[in-house]
């Protein structure tokens, strides 16, 4: 009986794991989204140059730059960690290798008789 127990709450960790994975997951997605699309494109800096709205940031044109450069390298890292993460936990959970065309039908094929 309680070897029973300990391999449910063992499964109930290893759900737990993966949701918060997932969670994390989602997140980082997202922010990661959010943050490449406040970046300014190259030719923003040149649009500047002629009077046009780029050179006008909360940061500066040089510190906001870093700044979501950094942001942006940080969330690909961690966006990469849990993607791998999230693979070999789901890897365990399954208790086996799975194969996409596991279940499917086979057929011998045959030559064209001319």
């Amino acid at each position: 009986m309680s070897i029973q127990l300990s391999n449910e709450s063992r499964a109930q960790k290893s759900d737990a794991m993966i949701y918060l994975f997932i969670v994390v997951h989602v997140l980082v997605c997202l922010f990661l989204i959010a943050v490449i699309l406040l970046q300014q494109g190259k030719s923003a800096d040149l649009a500047g140059a002629f009077g046009g709205q780029g050179s006008q940031t909360a940061f500066g044109p040089r510190s906001a730059a870093n700044l979501l450069t950094r942001t942006t390298t940080w969330a690909a890292v961690i966006f990469m960690i849990t993607s791998i993460g999230l693979t070999i936990l789901m890897q365990k959970h399954a208790g086996h290798q799975h194969s996409v065309l596991e279940g499917t039908s086979t057929q011998q094929s045959t030559p064209a008789k001319k």
